[in-house]
């Protein structure tokens, strides 16, 4: 039953009907001040940044993707090769399938040394956390293919109004916290596209959570996709009742950056372009991530994965150039304009 439903999810986001109606990044109501004068070369501008301990050449992410056996494969070959030709790190959908069955869906040895220099993260769901996994089964998703760090997915909302869902949530904050205190590699939060707040993110960082996947409002509904997959007329309007819920994207990047300063922010939720990645990153996020927008090319080919970031890349490039910006550090000071409030100073 799990994997016919990862199927459903699949084919619901390929066919176009995952984004909720009123679902909006809020990337648009800002824009950079245009330098007209950038004095650099554009060829000569560095993207490159840290993450997890190395060096990526670009600071994009792909992020958890998932499938049916078969595409969940095909996609994890795809990705792990193109990412490891772009130097950019691959987060991988839920393992909760590999470690109950079987069935790795491409989750194996295989990966890491497809993928032998980038980060690689493995992905676990919360709500599993009180359905009998603990470190036992955390670390031997990360095993399965020498993980960097280890992902914990938020989707409570999903979760609800998913008839199979688990709906017990209690407690998982401290078993969250033991987690990040037992195992060998950092762990990341991440949300699954309605948004981390402030106070929830600050809790986290406080039971030792390295990173924080804000995922935002703006791109893929997993309420949208429940209604679409929904056995009765009753739980298609349970779940359709909240295709618009969640804050978006980028006001959530700039206060998590502001309540945790010395956490790593990972920006994903609608993010479509490299003008995005760069708003994104001058609000305070480290590395910008995208799932459902890369999951076409990762069914044809890395090379179709390839293409995509580096459309992606040109874009941040000229973002950066038309900024004055030489680098990520510099373009974290470069100068916005908001469309409410005009021009303000860079903080």
């Amino acid at each position: 039953m799990l994997l016919e439903r990862k199927k459903q999810h699949l084919d619901i986001v390929l066919s176009g009907k995952a984004h909720g109606v009123g679902r909006a990044s809020g990337f648009d109501a800002i824009r950079f001040e245009n330098v007209a004068l950038p004095e650099l070369d554009l060829d000569h501008i560095d993207l490159a940044t840290e993450f997890l301990g190395k060096v990526i050449k670009v600071p994009f992410m792909v992020s958890s993707m998932t499938g049916g056996p078969v595409e969940a494969l095909t996609i994890n070959h795809n990705l792990a090769i193109a990412c490891e030709d772009l130097r950019i790190p691959l987060a991988v959908g839920s393992q909760r399938v590999a470690i109950e069955g079987d069935d790795r869906g491409g989750l194996g040895k295989e990966l890491r040394q497809l993928a032998p220099s980038i980060p690689i993260l493995a992905n676990i769901g919360a709500a599993q956390l009180n359905t009998g996994f603990g470190h036992a089964q955390a670390q031997r998703a990360v095993d399965m293919f020498e993980a960097d760090a280890m992902i914990i997915h938020l989707n409570p909302l999903q979760e609800a109004v998913q008839p199979e869902g688990d709906r017990n949530w209690s407690g998982l904050l401290n078993k969250i916290g033991e987690l990040c205190r037992s195992l060998p590699v950092p762990v990341v939060v991440k949300e699954v596209g309605y948004g981390i707040s402030p106070k929830v993110a600050q809790r986290l960082v406080a039971e030792g959570v390295a990173v924080i996947d804000v995922a935002g409002a703006g791109g893929t509904s997993w309420t949208t996709i429940e209604a679409e997959r929904a056995a009765t007329v009753a739980q298609a309007a349970i779940a359709s009742a909240f295709a618009d819920w969640g804050q978006p994207t980028a006001k959530l990047v700039e206060a998590v950056r502001l309540a945790c300063p010395d956490a790593a922010i990972i920006a994903s939720g609608g993010i479509s372009t490299g003008v995005d990645a760069a708003k994104a990153i001058r609000l305070g996020a480290d590395v910008v991530a995208q799932a459902a927008p890369v999951l076409r090319a990762a069914l044809i080919s890395p090379e179709a994965v390839i293409e995509h970031f580096s459309i992606m890349s040109e874009q941040l490039r000229i973002a950066c150039f038309c900024t004055g910006s030489a680098n990520l550090t510099a373009l974290r000071t470069a100068r916005l304009e908001d469309q409410a409030q005009g021009y303000f100073s860079t903080q």
